[in-house]
């Protein structure tokens, strides 16, 4: 049975009907097609993978004619980064790419272990089909991308899923958090990955395919455990 025969349909629900994620995704705010939303993943995607290091200085010209964007794009992608922490704005000085606190990844890492398993036990019960498929697809392609070490590629599937869980749970300020979280994490994240054995990233993909199944199955006690799993065997088996 393949992983497409195992989503259950769902009834259509409108999440956030009178807020939305104004200040995540899919609103006219962030739209992922507007040129701020593709500054916004593309900065992000260097300064995980490194290619933006921390106390690197930004330049909005220099970044806007590197990823082919608007200056007026970028400069909002930069004030988006700035309120999650990931680069400082100084009046004068520029804009630079934070450092990596390692008690800050740790502490945020033991906050997302509390608060994901439940944001995966929220979307078994409330996401939407369209939300579900999200879930499902998110890591399409990942196993031809770690053996080919398409780092890249991975953390954007990474990036994609923990994103679309959050929202799925349909709980605004919960993803928020996570969302947050997950993008402080996943530099010191992208560093452990390189240094693990292909077996050890594959096993982590299974892991997340896993989480994705109980949820679209909607069962919640199952998606729990398993994202759980997905966030570190020592926290799975508590």
């Amino acid at each position: 049975m393949s992983i497409q025969d195992k989503i259950r349909p769902r009834p259509e629900t409108t999440p956030f009907q009178p807020q939305g994620f104004s200040d995540i995704r899919h609103t006219e705010d962030w739209a992922p097609e507007l040129q701020k939303s593709k500054a916004y993943e593309q900065v992000l995607l260097d300064i995980i993978l490194g290619i933006l290091p921390p106390n690197a200085r930004l330049d909005e010209m220099g970044l806007a004619k590197q990823y082919n964007l608007g200056v007026a794009g970028v400069r909002d992608a930069l004030g988006r980064l700035s309120l999650e922490g990931l680069v400082l704005r100084r009046p004068r000085s520029g804009t630079i790419v934070t450092s990596i606190d390692v008690q800050e990844v740790q502490q945020a890492y033991d906050v997302r272990c509390l608060l994901e398993p439940h944001a995966a036990f929220l979307a078994s019960q409330y996401a939407t089909s369209s939300e579900v498929e999200e879930i499902i697809h998110a890591f399409d392609g990942a196993e031809e991308a770690a053996t080919t070490r398409d780092f890249r590629a991975i953390i954007a599937m990474d990036q994609r899923f923990h994103q679309a869980v959050a929202i799925a749970s349909h709980n605004l300020s919960l993803a928020r958090i996570i969302i947050n979280l997950h993008n402080k994490a996943a530099r010191y994240w992208y560093y452990s990955m390189t240094t693990r054995p292909d077996e050890d990233r594959l096993e982590d993909i299974a892991n997340h395919r896993a989480a994705a199944i109980a949820i679209s199955e909607g069962d919640g006690e199952t998606a729990k455990l398993a994202m759980r799993k997905v966030m570190g065997e020592k926290f799975a088996a508590q």
